[in-house]
């Protein structure tokens, strides 16, 4: 069984082609890599896994079932969850009430517009459990316009890992982040447990080397080099459109 399967994925808008023919298996449990220059397409490849854009031609399958077709908001129960480059929360709300909002998305009760969050215990007590995994279940109550930009991204983060995805997709989770936020956000990945298979990109590789089980490079919205990490650095390939020798 495979945890994620992307079969020749195809998208233009217009007349620029931003993926082309993108094919990659990804193992449960494997930590993959996606790493490229900008415009090489990694974004794109995010949005038309978790469905928020429809591929041209091409299939995706999730632990052996095809998702090409299912919306996007039905993806999440099935176990997929992601972060975005730009983060996106609720900076006057608390950090626990981003949380709580986003497990309430996945219920029934998301239809309920006098559904009182503070009330419902169960889903307080996961959107706390998911703090606690990224460290911040000492600051829940407090205002995410207070917090730092890496208390932020681990924020999302936790929102992601509530939802207890199969599949966790992280877009540029070091994006902006300094030396010292990188190391914390870095301590964080390491402890997710295997059961979660998790496909990050990264623009920057130096900092994600040491993650992946395996790499893959786009640029221009193809598959470039895909191997272990020894394999896609030795590539001169690697060196031609990323390291730029």
């Amino acid at each position: 069984m495979t945890a994620l399967v992307v079969q020749g994925l195809s998208k233009s808008f217009g007349g620029l082609r931003v993926t082309a023919n993108v094919s990659l298996t990804v193992a449960p449990g494997e930590r993959r890599l996606i790493i490229g220059p900008n415009g090489a397409g990694k974004t794109t490849l995010f949005n038309l896994i978790t469905g928020n854009i429809t591929p041209d031609s091409g299939s995706i399958s999730l632990f052996g079932r095809d998702i090409t077709r299912v919306p996007s908001h039905r993806r999440p129960h099935l176990g997929l969850a992601r972060t975005y480059q730009i983060i996106t929360l609720f900076p006057h709300d608390t950090i626990l009430r981003n949380v709580t909002l986003a497990l309430l998305g996945l219920l029934p009760l998301r239809w309920n517009p006098l559904v009182d969050l503070d009330r419902k215990e169960a889903i307080v007590a996961r959107a706390r459990e998911a703090l606690a995994r990224v460290g911040l279940d000492n600051i829940a109550e407090r205002p995410l316009s207070q917090t730092s930009y890496g208390e932020r991204r681990r924020v999302e983060i936790a929102m992601a890992l509530a939802q207890n995805p199969k599949v966790l997709l992280l877009d540029e989770p070091y994006a902006g982040l300094s030396i010292d936020e990188r190391q914390d956000v870095q301590k964080l990945l390491e402890k997710i447990p295997r059961d979660v298979t998790i496909v990050m990109i990264e623009h920057n590789m130096d900092v994600a080397l040491d993650f992946a089980d395996r790499i893959t490079l786009l640029h221009f919205g193809e598959v470039i080099v895909e191997g272990t990490r020894a394999e896609v650095v030795a590539d001169p390939r690697t060196r031609e459109v990323y390291l730029g020798d």
